[in-house]
């Protein structure tokens, strides 16, 4: 059973838990809203941070995706790990346990993050109804095909993120959007 999606091209970016947001813009900080997204409450702030590993390079301008979370988590291309030198695992998103670090600055201060830097595994976005509809469990690997008149067809193998507030939206990397010819918003085919 096929079905299609949308497909969001996701650029590199920081989520913030509140520990770390009040560290970075103060107690009591609220961020400002600039850009919506297509998941429910889920939003691009104004304020941007500054990443810097281990060896002295820097990620300069790193976009803020709220709602803040429990754990903070930068999630970054292959490309950007190799520029930056740096070996981050590729992950679901939460799954930080042993990812690369960095110290994360703003302008009330940083923090050293530990772990938490992973380049976020392509997944499917997809509400509870429609799991149901197509038999789909959370964290099941499906396959995403994307065609397109540059380059022919791309297959992707993506993960299942079943929540019972998402809309059906499948997200990719920057790598992953420009080898399939997605340079911000595209559609896809889900095959089970």
């Amino acid at each position: 059973m096929n079905f299609n999606t949308r497909v969001e091209v996701s650029a590199r970016h920081i989520h913030l838990s509140l520990e770390h947001l009040e560290k970075l813009f103060g107690k009591g900080y609220r961020l400002n809203r600039t850009k919506d997204l297509f998941q429910t409450d889920s939003f691009a702030t104004e304020e941007r941070i500054i990443c810097e590993f281990a060896n002295g390079e820097r990620l300069e301008r790193v976009r803020i995706i709220v709602p803040v979370r429990e754990q903070t988590q930068l999630e970054i291309s292959k490309t950007d790990a190799y520029v930056l030198g740096i070996n981050p695992p590729v992950r679901r998103s939460g799954d930080l346990i042993g990812s690369e670090k960095c110290r994360i600055i703003g302008p009330k201060g940083y923090v050293n993050l530990e772990e938490g830097v992973i380049i976020a595994q392509r997944h499917l976005h997809l509400d509870e109804a429609t799991a149901q509809k197509y038999e789909i469990k959370d964290k099941q690997v499906l396959s995403l095909k994307i065609s397109s008149e540059e380059k022919l067809e791309t297959i992707y193998k993506v993960l299942a993120r079943v929540s019972p507030n998402s809309f059906l939206v499948c997200h990719l990397d920057v790598d992953g959007g420009n080898a399939a010819g997605i340079p911000k918003i595209g559609t896809g085919e889900i095959f089970i």
